[in-house]
């Protein structure tokens, strides 16, 4: 008996020890290959660039590819990518691989102490930005009126912004079966009541936006908690809203939704299993694509003889620098 308390505390304890981790450095490859190529095509990649900020630092220790790559950024939110082009390729297939250190931060938006709180001032044109409906995420329509119906009452956007963050909890189910799951289609969302991370916080975004909450949309890959390596299947994405004197406040409500007991963890901190790539909604890339504004911009985008180009595989990993990486408080 005694042995199995005391397995059970330190088990308790590992748990806490994770939780707890307040840093975590890492190596991500970001490789992928585009595959049977037709004779003589006009190819164009485009390969997101993960960000530096307040809550994460990136070097990038090695770029390689079978094209010449020239580093650029888009002007809306000033997203980082890189850039490959040739007029008449030769050959059947063309690789690429980004190999990255990173330090990434626990977010704690809430917290007055905070050091990496983003407490920045809106201009007016990001705020108009922030606020504004996507082609996928209106900002008037049932969106609209679910916020008013639950945030009725409320005046202090924080207030307003915890009521929408719980709708979304408690409405929408992680479940990725069937069609139109992932689009970050708000009426989807609405409908269906179901999706991945980009349904969950397009609903939240479209809802806090026509509350006159500004909030934006951030897209990058998950880690696993309890691996330190693994090949990372797909992406995941979060959500950040703002308040005056508080700034940007993170949200990541589907990661709530598969762990409920930090429900309270994840309106307002995010943890450090995660590396941020790019922000926003369709968007022009630089220089501009022939195609359509990119519903977001998470994976390479690839033309060829200027139509989309999807015989793209990919290969995504990751590996702990510091096998003891837990950073505890």
């Amino acid at each position: 008996m005694l042995r199995n308390i005391l397995v059970a505390c330190l088990l308790m304890s590992i748990a806490v020890l994770t939780y707890a981790q307040d840093s975590r450095h890492f190596q991500f490859q970001y490789a992928f290959t585009v595959k049977n190529l037709p004779a003589d095509a006009k190819v164009r990649v485009w390969i997101p660039v993960a960000r530096s900020g307040a809550f994460q630092d990136v070097t990038i220790v090695s770029a390689r590819g079978d094209l010449h790559m020239m580093r650029t950024h888009e002007q809306t939110y000033g997203n980082q990518m890189l850039y490959a082009e040739a007029s008449s390729v030769g050959q059947s297939e063309l690789g690429f691989n980004i190999e990255y250190d990173v330090v990434r931060r626990e977010r704690r938006g809430l917290a007055e102490n905070d050091p990496h709180a983003l407490k920045t001032n809106l201009t007016s044109q990001e705020r108009q930005r922030d606020l504004g409906p996507n082609i996928l995420m209106p900002t008037s329509g049932l969106p609209a009126e679910l916020a008013a119906m639950i945030t009725r009452g409320k005046t202090d956007p924080l207030q307003k912004a915890r009521a929408i963050y719980d709708y979304v909890f408690s409405t929408m189910r992680y479940d990725k079966s069937g069609t139109g799951w992932g689009r970050g289609d708000v009426l989807y969302a609405c409908s269906a009541k179901k999706g991945n991370c980009t349904d969950f916080h397009s609903l939240f975004i479209s809802m806090a936006r026509s509350e006159g909450i500004p909030a934006r949309f951030e897209i990058g890959f998950p880690l696993p908690s309890d691996k330190h390596s693994a090949e990372i299947a797909g992406y995941h994405c979060w959500s950040d809203f703002y308040t005056d004197g508080r700034g940007w406040i993170p949200v990541d409500i589907s990661e709530a939704w598969l762990n409920p007991n930090k429900r309270d963890y994840f309106f307002g901190s995010l943890d450090v299993n995660r590396i941020e790539f790019t922000l926003g909604r369709d968007l022009r890339l630089n220089p501009p694509q022939a195609g359509k504004p990119l519903n977001y911009f998470i994976y390479p985008y690839v033309e060829v003889n200027g139509q989309k180009y999807s015989n793209v595989s990919l290969d995504f990993s990751f590996r702990d620098i510091d096998s003891n990486r837990a950073q505890t408080k």
